[in-house]
């Protein structure tokens, strides 16, 4: 289990295979809300605090790949 306190703005947001999802805004409850920079229609998108496999070096880690989180977005 991770420490949500742990997420600050402007962290990576990597998929389990490596590739960017997104960069962190700002924690809002169990959900991360991303920037609108890394977002095809300029709005922001959150993903479920549940994804998180870990959060090390600067950078969050998915339990899910690319894909798969950009699916899941909200």
């Amino acid at each position: 289990m991770f420490d949500k306190l742990k997420i600050k703005e402007h962290m990576e947001i990597t998929g389990k295979n490596g590739q960017h999802v997104g960069t962190v805004d700002e924690v809002e409850g169990d959900r991360i809300k991303m920037t609108k920079t890394d977002s095809g229609d300029s709005r922001h998108h959150y993903i479920e605090m549940d994804l998180v496999d870990r959060v090390e070096d600067n950078r969050i880690y998915l339990k899910v790949d690319e894909p798969t989180a950009q699916d899941m977005k909200v």
